[in-house]
């Protein structure tokens, strides 16, 4: 329990003194000596420069051996996988992008062999081989339904809903591998570095080419009995078509109705096109409404009272005590959006959440997914119990 604690500490506040490490631990010196002591031999703690500039002797520094373990994420999409290699201090040593085959129904490139396409010139940009590799956590769209190990609501990723598919990964890259939904990771990201740091109930919104929530209560994700909480792009709501058929028909990327019919990113820019704005996609047409006194107010107004619409309906049943817009419609729409949608809940019978735009820095689906890789690699690599030390 000693070397967990002091493990963890090190990961979190990094380099610190054998004294600071026995503060933050309640140690004594004697002890805290030994537990470094025995973590530096495990290969687990490493000794990196002195404390300076103070009186007295100089204070040896310590810090996680950053070779104890590496990890890989991955974020995938309709045009292919995006990859990254971690070391277990949580620092990104390589990453490697893989466009996916053509979209047909009977793709000639299987999951497993993109992703282990992907994983390996990862590793290959940080010099390392898969023996490095201790965890990977792969985001998608949809979800992984745990009955039955294959992902739903997800058609547009063909080849994907193999009931295999997580073993097959497995195989591949020798490594334990968790298939997680791409908005519960941009929520993770969001929890452990973003705007919902300080929040332990929380919803966050993603609005993009696709239209997802991740649900967030009690610190915990929330996923459902079949991996499908917090998908709202099919929730029915006044002025979209319905969602009809099976999850294959309604998996498709404009979901066949509901929500995802009045937010995504299509919608926006349609919805512009119809003001007289003219943009190939959703992040430009909303930087020029932005622009664009009278026809880009409306826009916004309008796209601010279609989310309003359905955030009522999500904050209404999980009465949050925040909301975090993601996304390329909340980025583009920034901060004059966030307004426009708090205006448009404020008059509403309903618990009123703080609405917070995020504000994360690179993609959140593969931070938040590098974050979980780690969580779980932590897990074990810090038990020293395992360890003759």
């Amino acid at each position: 329990m000693n070397d967990r604690a002091a493990l963890e500490l090190l990961a979190a506040y990094g380099p610190l003194t054998r004294t600071r490490l026995g503060e933050l631990t309640g140690l004594s010196k004697p002890t805290a000596s030994q537990l470094l002591s025995r973590l530096e031999s495990a290969g687990l703690v490493r000794t990196t420069g002195n404390v300076t500039g103070r009186p007295g002797p100089n204070a040896q520094l310590y810090e996680i051996d950053p070779a104890a373990a590496h990890v890989a994420a991955l974020a995938v999409d309709q045009t292919g996988i995006t990859a990254a290699v971690a070391d277990i201090t949580g620092r990104t040593v390589g990453d490697h992008r893989v466009a996916a085959p053509a979209d047909d129904r009977t793709p000639s490139t299987p999951p497993a062999e993109l992703v282990a396409k992907a994983v390996n010139g990862a590793l290959a940009a940080a010099g390392l081989d898969h023996g490095a590799l201790h965890s990977t956590v792969i985001g998608t769209p949809g979800a992984l339904d745990p009955r039955t190990g294959t992902l739903r609501y997800a058609s547009h990723l063909p080849g994907w809903q193999s009931r295999t598919l997580r073993d097959d990964l497995a195989r591949v890259l020798g490594t334990p591998v968790v298939i997680e939904n791409d908005v519960n990771l941009a929520a993770v990201a969001e929890q452990h570095h973003g705007t919902a740091q300080d929040v332990d109930n929380f919803v966050l919104v993603w609005a993009d080419e696709g239209v997802g929530a991740a649900i967030v209560l009690g610190g915990t994700l929330l996923r459902g009995a079949t991996g499908g909480a917090g998908e709202i792009g099919y929730m029915p709501l006044p002025g979209a078509p319905l969602a009809r058929g099976g999850q294959d028909d309604a998996a498709r990327p404009d979901a066949g109705g509901g929500f995802q019919k009045l937010v995504g990113s299509p919608a926006v820019v349609e919805l512009a096109h119809d003001h007289g704005i003219d943009a190939p996609s959703a992040a430009k047409a909303l930087t020029a409404a932005l622009r664009t006194p009278g026809a880009g107010d409306a826009v916004l107004t309008e796209l601010a009272h279609r989310l309003a619409t359905g955030l009522a309906s999500v904050v209404a049943v999980v009465d949050p005590e925040l909301v975090v817009l993601s996304g390329e419609i909340a980025q583009a729409g920034g901060e004059r959006l966030r307004e426009l949608v708090e205006a448009e809940l404020t008059g509403l019978a309903l618990p009123r959440p703080e609405i917070r735009i995020s504000a994360l820095e690179g993609d959140p689906i593969l931070l938040g997914a590098l974050r979980q890789a780690l969580t779980d690699a932590r897990h074990t690599v810090f038990d020293t119990a395992r360890l003759d030390v």
